[in-house]
């Protein structure tokens, strides 16, 4: 009996940690996608971010009817859902590549707002929904599942790391889907990756719908609804830890959405990247992820010894650090970017291939790239809509601000910081945990708000400037480890 519970478990445990997956694939679209929309309205990096916005201003709404959804029908149907749910946002954000380019709706300031940007917006603000109800779902549930305290830190941990390999992969095949962003830059050059995820939609429903997973919290039949004396917002260190997941998730996507944006700006203010931008912002942040990846790997391994605290107060510290060399490192200090971000022969071969240059003329532009061979195939390159420059810039290899390193680094720190946060916030709960999820998921809002604000400061002062704000962000979190976590409220009866 203890072995089929145990492989229950173990099936129960590989299912949320595919749904964390998940929620990170949604979620990452956001930033790399507005890249596009910036440009198509004259580099406005507030406008940029609004699909960001509406992707978490969703959980404002979502969060506490998604912990509810839990108790009523369950971790299953509402994992099922949240499926369904993703299926229909995407397929909306599809539709903005199909209709509205031309309809104006209103105007903000100097821009027409277009239809197809309010429809991107919507599909972005129903695909929050999908990832509110499925992360209600996936926290509570690996917590459980690992028995809480530091166990189940190691669980939400782990799941957290293909999170992070997911969010490592998603910006990352936008930015080769985009590669340079212009103006006539547009969402139907990125519909085969929206394809491939309403597919994984499609897929994922099917295989849930036939693994049986624990369901702890659910009501079944007439049994009636036990009413609680108390509720979370009696815990001072649940209440403190709740405005640390809205402060967090706003530190988790500022950092590398805002990099996004100052490596794929080729003016002045940004990083003065010229050509390929995007694809390059795109493989920067995803370094960003992929260091994310591999913070929860080593929280995972060591958080068995280590506790959530100590590990929450030394990342904040060291990502203070971070942002502060990325803040006053001039952006002239730069280093060449590596070839496994990007190649200047296989990019510029891959150009004029899809320019429809001929294999032979490739391989002899290749094999002299100087100023007197490139002109002898000016005509070529002009029947391709190709310039002299354009080869030639994509043959340059581009140098990245050091400051962007510093900011990378920042993903070693962020990695662990949810599942820190959540499992020392839920830390006593008891049976109030399951409502706690659902405010936790309200909260996640930060994630739409604070980047949000960090673009209209970006859009005043500069990019490097705007970080000003996660530094005041990460100092509360600095806070929570050292004071505000600790359970002043142990008298209140949580069994």
């Amino acid at each position: 009996m203890n072995q089929q519970k145990q492989n229950g478990n173990l099936i129960a445990i590989i299912t949320m940690f595919f749904l964390f997956a998940m929620i990170s694939f949604v979620t990452n679209l956001a930033a790399p996608f507005g890249t596009i929309w910036k440009n198509q309205y004259a580099g406005a990096n507030t406008l940029g971010m609004m699909g960001n916005m509406m992707n978490f201003l969703a959980y404002l709404f979502m969060g506490i009817p998604a912990g509810n959804m839990l108790v009523k029908i369950g971790y299953k149907k509402t994992a099922l859902i949240a499926m369904a749910v993703g299926f229909l946002g995407l397929f909306t954000q599809y539709l903005s590549s199909l209709v509205g380019a031309e309809v104006d709706v209103f105007n903000m300031g100097a821009y027409a707002i277009k239809l197809n940007f309010i429809i991107y917006l919507l599909g972005a603000f129903i695909c929050g929904f999908c990832v509110c109800m499925l992360n209600t779902v996936v926290n509570p549930m690996l917590n459980l599942l690992g028995g809480g305290g530091n166990k189940g830190n190691q669980l939400i941990q782990a799941g957290g790391a293909l999170n992070s390999l997911s969010g490592t992969l998603t910006p990352l095949f936008v930015g080769v889907l985009i590669g340079t962003v212009t103006p006539e830059t547009a969402m139907s050059d990125v519909t085969p990756l929206l394809f491939i995820a309403m597919g994984v939609f499609v897929l994922s429903f099917i295989a849930i719908s036939f693994v049986a997973i624990p369901e702890p919290h659910l009501h079944k039949g007439n049994v009636k609804e036990e009413k609680f004396s108390h509720s979370p917002w009696n815990f001072r260190h649940t209440v403190l830890g709740v405005f640390g997941i809205f402060v967090y998730v706003g530190i988790e996507i500022g950092i590398p959405g805002t990099l996004n944006f100052y490596l794929a700006d080729s003016s002045d203010k940004g990083a003065g990247i010229l050509f390929n931008g995007a694809a390059i912002g795109g493989a920067i942040a995803a370094i960003y992820w992929l260091l994310m990846l591999v913070g929860r790997l080593t929280s995972t391994i060591i958080s068995g010894k280590v506790s959530t605290r100590t590990q929450l107060i030394t990342v904040s510290s060291v990502a203070i650090l971070f942002i502060l060399c990325a803040i006053f490192i001039p952006k002239t200090v730069g280093i060449n970017v590596p070839k496994v971000v990007y190649d200047p022969i296989a990019k510029t071969s891959e150009i004029l291939t899809e320019a429809g240059v001929s294999e032979n003329e490739i391989s002899l532009i290749l094999a002299d790239t100087s100023s007197e061979n490139l002109q002898k195939y000016e005509s070529t390159l002009s029947a391709a809509n190709l310039t002299q420059a354009d080869i030639e810039g994509s043959l340059a290899t581009p140098k990245v601000p050091i400051s962007a390193l510093f900011l990378v680094l920042c993903g070693l720190c962020t990695s662990i910081m949810w599942g820190g946060i959540f499992n020392l916030a839920v830390e006593g709960l008891g049976k109030y945990t399951a409502q706690a999820s659902g405010i936790f998921m309200m909260m996640v809002v930060g994630g739409g708000i604070f980047p949000l604000l960090q673009q209209v400061i970006s859009d005043s002062v500069g990019y490097m400037a705007s970080y000003w704000l996660i530094i005041a962000m990460l100092a509360y979190l600095l806070f929570y480890g050292l004071i505000g976590c600790k359970n002043v409220n142990k008298d209140i009866p949580v069994d």
